[in-house]
């Protein structure tokens, strides 16, 4: 069984830090690569970051800005997203995702796997 379970969203001012944790089990330990994406009420969802099991990591420019940091454990099977200087347009629900053919893609029709997704709500 598949499954990605995220965590550590929350509330939080602009300005501070959140860290996004995406635990994999099942079939989701051996993916080719690991990736984050968020979905404010509204928009479509957008990519953010992803990652190879290397620790090859690729960002969406416009919407990290050098803010966001991607880091795994595979010892853990975990996933982190490091969120750093947050902004009010930061807020949506951010998914933690898993690809089993494609190693470092911003696309969500690449990834075969999601998990249910943590709301994070930055405040101005």
């Amino acid at each position: 069984q598949a499954q990605l379970v995220e965590s550590g969203g929350g509330l939080v001012q602009a300005g501070g830090s959140l860290r996004l944790s995406c635990a994999a089990s099942g079939r989701t330990g051996s993916a080719a690569a690991m990736g984050w994406f968020r979905q404010a009420p509204g928009k479509e969802r957008e990519f953010v970051a992803a990652i190879r099991r290397s620790g090859s990591a690729l960002y969406n420019p416009d919407s990290v800005e050098g803010r966001f940091t991607i880091s795994r454990d595979n010892a853990k099977n975990t996933v982190y997203l490091q969120m750093n200087s947050l902004k009010p347009e930061d807020t949506a629900v951010y998914y933690c995702a898993a690809s089993m053919n494609y190693y470092n893609t911003f696309r969500p029709g690449d990834y075969d796997y999601w998990g249910q997704g943590t709301q994070v709500t930055v405040s101005s």
